[in-house]
C-alpha cells in the first residue's frame, strides 16, 4: 500500500471492487529489473496488464513489448511503439493475424510446432523467428508447463527448416513458469537453450537470440529473493553455458513490473458461520475468481490482505467471491486468518494485484460488471 494509493482511496472512495495502480511503482519495478539484467532487452509482457497508462510508462523508459494477439500489437502501435520494438510472442496465432502483424512491420515471431512454422513461412516470408522449448515449470506458483514449448531436438530440426524456407532463425525462447521462486530453474533452462545453439552451430546456422521469458515474481505471501539475485543467477547461467560468446538476451517481465504496483479494494458482502464448519467463518467478498482473481485457482497465487481491523483477535476463514458458482472460492486450504471483528460493509485490500487481475475479469458473469481500474 503506497501513500498515493491510500490517499486516492480515502479521498475518492471509489465503488468496489476496484483496482488502483501506482504508476511510480511500475516505473520503479522496471528500473530495478533493468539494473539487475543490464545485458537484456526488456519486452514488457502486455498480457500482465495492458492498460495504456502502464504501457506508456514503460515505453518512456525504453521498453519493448511482448504481445499475445493482434489486438495487443495494435494497442502498442497506437501508443507510439514502433514495429521493431514489438514481438509476436504467442506460439498459437491465426494465419490472418500473422499476415496483419507482418504488414504492420512486425519482424519477430514465436513458434513451437511445425504447423505454426508453416503459417509463418507463408504469411511472414523472411521474418525472424524463435522457437520456444519446453520447461516443466518446477518451483513456479503458476507453472505454464503443458501448453507451450517443444523438446530441444525438435527445435533444432524446425529451426533448420526455417532457414531452408527463407525465414531467419533468430534463436530460442523458454519460460521457467510464472512467479518462479527457484533461481536454479534459469540454469536448467539456459543449459537447454545452449544445447540448441550448439546443435545449430554444428549445422552451420548461428543463432543470435535467447529469450528467457518471464517468471520474475511479485510479493505475495511467500518469501522471494530480491531482483538482483535473479539477475545474478541468470548472468551466471549465461556465462556457464555460453562462455565468452553470449547471445542477445530478451526478457519478458509482466508480473514483476505491474504486480506490486496495484491494490484491489473489495467490500465484504457477508460473514457467515456454517453449522458444518463451526470453527471457521466464511467471508464473502464482492470480487472473486470471475471478477479478476482466477489465479487463486487451486490456491496457487496467495495474495496478502489488509483490513481496517488488523491488530485485533483473528480466526480462520474461507474466502469466497460473490457469484452463484461453486468454484468461486478463493482460499479454503491456504490457512488464511482474518480479524474476528470484520463485518459486512468493511472494505479490505488485496495487495500486489496489479498484474493478471483486471485483464482476466469477466465481462458480465452473473451480471457483475468488469473490475473498475484507476491509474495514478
Amino acid at each position: 500500500m503506497t501513500e498515493k494509493i491510500r490517499k486516492f482511496l480515502d479521498e475518492r472512495k471509489p465503488e468496489t471492487p476496484c483496482l488502483v495502480v501506482d504508476l511510480d511503482i511500475v516505473a520503479g519495478n522496471y528500473r530495478a529489473l533493468a539494473h539487475a539484467l543490464p545485458q537484456a532487452d526488456i519486452f514488457y509482457a502486455v498480457k500482465a496488464n495492458p492498460a495504456k497508462e502502464v504501457l506508456t510508462t514503460v515505453l518512456a523508459l525504453g521498453s519493448n513489448f511482448d504481445t499475445a494477439s493482434i489486438f495487443e500489437i495494435e494497442t502498442c502501435l497506437n501508443i507510439g511503439a514502433s514495429p521493431d520494438r514489438i514481438a509476436f510472442g504467442n506460439t498459437v496465432k491465426k494465419a490472418r493475424d500473422i499476415a496483419k502483424a507482418y504488414d504492420y512491420g512486425i519482424d519477430l515471431f514465436a513458434f513451437d510446432s511445425r504447423a505454426e512454422l508453416s503459417k509463418l513461412k507463408t504469411e511472414a516470408p523472411g521474418a525472424s523467428v524463435f522457437c520456444r522449448i519446453f520447461m516443466d515449470g518446477a518451483g513456479a506458483d503458476w507453472p505454464l508447463s503443458r501448453k507451450f514449448g517443444c523438446e530441444p531436438d525438435l527445435a533444432v530440426e524446425m529451426l533448420c527448416d526455417a532457414a531452408e524456407s527463407g525465414l531467419k532463425p533468430a534463436g530460442v525462447s523458454f519460460h521457467v513458469g510464472s512467479q518462479q521462486r527457484n533461481l536454479e530453474q534459469w540454469d536448467f533452462a539456459v543449459e537447454r537453450a545452449a544445447m540448441v545453439f550448439s546443435a545449430l552451430g554444428a549445422r552451420g546456422i548461428e543463432l543470435e537470440l535467447m529469450n528467457i521469458g518471464g517468471g520474475f515474481p511479485a510479493q505475495y505471501r511467500q518469501d522471494i529473493e530480491p531482483m538482483q539475485s535473479y539477475g545474478e543467477a541468470i548472468r551466471d547461467a549465461i556465462v556457464k553455458h555460453f562462455g565468452n560468446r553470449p547471445p542477445r538476451v530478451i526478457a519478458e517481465p509482466g508480473r514483476s513490473i505491474a504486480g506490486d504496483a496495484g491494490i484491489l479494494q473489495t467490500e465484504i458482502v457477508l460473514v457467515a458461520e456454517k453449522s458444518r464448519e463451526p470453527d471457521r467463518r466464511w467471508v464473502y467478498l464482492d470480487v472473486g475468481k470471475f471478477g479478476g482473481l482466477p489465479e487463486t485457482f487451486e490456491e496457487a497465487i496467495q495474495y496478502r490482505i489488509t483490513t481496517p481491523r488488523d491488530g485485533g483477535p483473528s480466526g480462520p476463514v474461507v474466502l469466497a467471491g460473490p457469484t452463484c458458482d461453486e468454484v468461486d472460492v478463493l482460499y479454503d486450504k491456504a490457512g488464511y486468518s482474518l480479524p474476528l471483528g470484520l463485518t459486512a460493509g468493511d472494505k479490505i485490500e488485496i495487495l500486489s494485484t496489479g498484474a493478471y487481475t483486471a485483464t482476466y475479469a469477466s465481462v458480465g458473469f452473473n451480471g457483475f460488471p468488469p473490475l473498475s481500474e484507476y491509474y495514478i
